[in-house]
């Protein structure tokens, strides 16, 4: 039965390989339509002897992006909708919707066209040969090259201080993802989860690819400065212990600086009373010294307490408003006991 994706031999029924197609989307009502078609189109002429569902999980869209994606959903039962009651933020957002994916591989795509649709095949050729981890890694790109420069320095700076977590280059969580990881990702019910770094952390065999990034093909991207900045706290605070320790390190050494400079404002008062109104204004500057380095590590210390503090309240990674097109709850997102 081809139609069904099943082939009868020797009188038994063995069903084909599965591919899930994630794709996140927040108001991309100028794409939603051309990577479904740019999809399906290399799903079928490609990936014709596999079985697949397309799954577009929305973080509460304020265009047509719903709207659209409903109307794929009512002509093509393969495609399958979870629409969020609010903006979950993209990163949580991907990562819930790998967890509802049932393929056999599952693989996470963007709707801006920024990622290739057409390297998907070379995934799953890679896939079948063993690899449980696929990765598409930009080496070139199209993007805001300032942007591009800080994401460069950021994994410089971080495989100088990661505690034996080494993030991929330029890996944005495009990729093919093996049933047997996904379990993983499902079992962690990690409330603040970022996909890049746990990849990193519990991926085994992978292979990268590399590719280069286009731009948008429509609309302008919605990852602000803050997001990115957001990202990069969320992994500075979970796998590096530096933060904590150079504030205990520089505390260590303000203390002792200021103890040092007391004492010798002492001794010049008591000696040297004339020259003494004279150095007030060094211990001034050095007053405001040591306390802007007090605000900065009180600053960083309570970005560790923040990231304490969500995974403490253990919410839910995403709350859903609809679903579409699934025929039972995936057991991920079923309420604990």
């Amino acid at each position: 039965m081809l139609g069904n994706r099943l082939i009868l031999w020797r009188g038994e029924i063995i069903r084909n390989k599965k591919i899930g197609i994630v794709i996140p989307c927040y108001n991309e009502k100028g794409n939603v339509v051309a990577i479904y078609n740019a999809t399906k189109d290399m799903l079928d002429r490609k990936l014709s002897s596999y079985d697949y569902e397309i799954i577009f999980i929305d973080n509460f869209s304020t265009d047509t992006t719903r709207a659209l994606i409903r109307n794929i959903c009512e002509r093509d039962i393969k495609v399958k909708a979870i629409f969020n009651i609010r903006n979950f933020g993209s990163a949580t957002s991907s990562y819930y919707g790998l967890c509802q994916a049932t393929g056999d591989c599952v693989v996470l795509l963007a709707a801006d066209f920024q990622e290739p649709v057409e390297l998907i095949p070379s995934f799953v050729s890679e896939w079948e040969k063993g690899y449980k981890l696929v990765v598409g890694v930009k080496h070139k790109s199209k993007e805001n090259p300032i942007k591009r420069l800080l994401r460069t320095l950021y994994y410089k700076l971080f495989k100088k201080i990661s505690e034996n977590v080494e993030q991929i280059e330029h890996f944005d969580g495009f990729g093919l993802y093996d049933r047997s990881f996904v379990d993983i990702l499902c079992s962690l019910h990690d409330p603040t989860p970022y996909i890049k770094s746990i990849v990193a952390e519990f991926g085994y065999k992978q292979k990268h690819i590399l590719y280069t990034q286009q731009k948008r093909m429509s609309g302008r991207t919605h990852i602000s400065w803050y997001e990115l900045y957001n990202d990069v706290m969320l992994t500075f605070t979970t796998y590096t212990k530096i933060g904590p320790r150079i504030a205990t390190i520089f505390g260590f050494i303000g203390s002792f600086i200021s103890f040092i400079c007391a004492f010798y404002y002492l001794i010049i008062k008591l000696i040297f009373w004339d020259s003494f109104v004279m150095g007030q204004a060094a211990l001034i500057i050095g007053i405001f010294f040591l306390s802007a380095l007090q605000f900065f590590f009180i600053g960083l210390l309570s970005e560790y307490v923040m990231s304490i503090n969500s995974r403490v309240m253990n919410r839910p990674l995403v709350i859903e408003e609809e679903r579409i097109n699934f025929d039972q709850c995936n057991e991920y997102n079923k309420p604990k006991k």
